[in-house]
């Protein structure tokens, strides 16, 4: 990808997508990963998406996404919470780098969305700055319960597409590189008995099937 021209947005999508139908088949390629990939970009880096998720150890999105270097321009916070270095981050993976596709990757199980259903219960946040974290994901969830949306699943859900639109409203380069035709923003939803990435929200392309089925 170092040295070709870059990919459409949906041509970026199809891209992710035929590498996580290849990891959940226990088939991968494990493409540009050898010494001939690593020579190719030392002069210069050119991912074809921005991968924006959750820190959870269970989500390397290389490996989940059967990528190799110079792929996938990766920024990952817990929870996926966005605070200005991620808005940085991922507005010089678009601007700078001149990725196509912006991805946001949630998954079931996530300890953020979790703790802040918790806290919402109970009352109890967690200390340090974990409760920051915490605190920036309970919006999301006070939406899905707003919505009926009460399932973990539809909450994880619910978080991702926030994340999304959260992305879109705070950042008027990615909202103008999306809104020109020139990039897309996609929510995924990983699960992590199976491997698949599932569609949760799709901005700027016309997405109709499921990430992975």
């Amino acid at each position: 990808m170092a040295a070709s021209k870059s990919p459409t947005p949906r041509e970026a999508f199809e891209l992710l997508l035929a590498g996580n139908q290849r990891f959940v088949a226990g088939a991968p390629e494990h493409p540009n990963q050898d010494a001939t990939r690593r020579a190719e970009i030392t002069p210069g880096q050119r991912p074809f998406a921005v991968l924006f998720g959750c820190s959870d150890s269970r989500l390397a999105a290389e490996i989940i996404f059967d990528r190799g270097l110079g792929d996938l321009f990766v920024v990952r916070t817990a929870g996926h919470v966005v605070g200005a270095e991620v808005l940085g981050s991922i507005e010089y993976g678009v601007d700078v780098l001149g990725c196509p596709l912006v991805v946001v990757l949630g998954h079931d199980s996530c300890g953020a969305v979790s703790a802040a259903c918790a806290a919402l219960e109970d009352g109890l946040s967690p200390r340090g700055y974990v409760r920051d974290v915490v605190e920036r994901v309970t919006s999301s969830v006070l939406a899905a319960r707003a919505a009926g949306r009460v399932e973990a699943d539809q909450i994880v859900a619910e978080h991702i597409r926030h994340t999304v639109d959260l992305l879109l409203d705070r950042s008027r380069v990615l909202a103008e590189r999306v809104g020109a035709g020139e990039a897309a923003m996609v929510g995924l939803s990983y699960r992590l008995a199976d491997g698949s990435a599932q569609l949760a929200a799709a901005r700027g392309l016309d997405v109709t099937a499921n990430a992975a089925s």
